[in-house]
């Protein structure tokens, strides 16, 4: 009697949703209402974090957040609060209403940034001057400074202070003083932190095809460059290291090389 032939079957697709590495995690991102920052805070929710998100615009900042939400599913949550990383007072209530809701911080990513228009020395203003260091250096050090205390052991503080820190730009003064300075403030802070076994790392992507570029040059060949998703992918690595690794910089490069 001849065998009973069988036909397998290929196994049925689970339905259960990946594992979620970043799972009862809660981060703090600026600048995130667009570009770069919400490209960061759509990585970090999708791997179950939750994301405040932060911006100076209420109404673009509701967007981004639904933008995002809409995108990981309820795989994380996302928690728009408005911020302006220039001013003390509205830092300090953004990290009181982050530590009343959560009462921790294991991610800080500092984002929040401007950029300027080419202009010489003699023609920078003190008013441009001390926006773009208020935003991209002091603003920085204000988060970080209030975030501290929220932050255990294993935490993670990632500085996004583009290629500009370590690569000079004529006509860009203002911009280059404020990046190479949180160049060293993040180095500093690195030293300081790591007895603490909170990581720093700073961020220096190169150009990348956001909306800052209509600001810089308009013309620029926007198919040259990195796209925002290249970046967040670079964040979320450096955050989902072991608990015993320390990464000082993740420097990105177009492939397509220097614009």
């Amino acid at each position: 009697m001849a065998a009973k032939k069988t036909q397998s079957k290929p196994p049925a697709k689970s339905a259960a949703p990946a594992e979620s590495r970043l799972l009862n995690k809660v981060a703090v991102v600026t600048g995130a209402s667009r570009g770069i920052g919400q490209a960061i805070a759509r990585a970090l929710a999708s791997e179950g974090c939750c994301v405040i998100i932060t911006g100076r615009d209420k109404t673009t900042l509701a967007k981004s957040a639904t933008r995002i939400s809409r995108k990981v599913r309820g795989r994380g949550t996302v928690v728009p609060l408005v911020c302006d990383v220039r001013d003390p007072e509205s830092v300090a209530s953004l990290f009181a209403k982050v530590k009343q809701r959560f009462r921790r911080l294991d991610i800080l990513v500092n984002n929040a940034g401007v950029s300027q228009a080419p202009l010489s020395v003699e023609d920078t203003s003190l008013e441009l001057w001390r926006a773009i260091v208020d935003t991209n250096l002091t603003g920085a050090f204000l988060c970080t400074r209030a975030a501290l205390p929220l932050m255990p052991r294993g935490a993670t503080i990632i500085n996004n202070l583009s290629a500009a820190a370590r690569q000079i730009f004529p006509k860009f003064a203002a911009y280059t003083a404020a990046k190479t300075g949180a160049y060293g403030f993040t180095l500093s802070l690195r030293e300081e932190l790591m007895s603490r076994g909170i990581r720093v790392t700073a961020l220096m992507p190169g150009a990348t095809d956001t909306d800052i570029w209509r600001q810089i040059m308009p013309n620029a060949p926007r198919e040259k460059m990195m796209n925002a998703e290249n970046t967040a992918q670079a964040v979320l690595y450096a955050v989902l290291l072991p608990g015993n690794a320390n990464l000082s910089e993740l420097l990105l490069t177009p492939m397509a090389g220097a614009l």
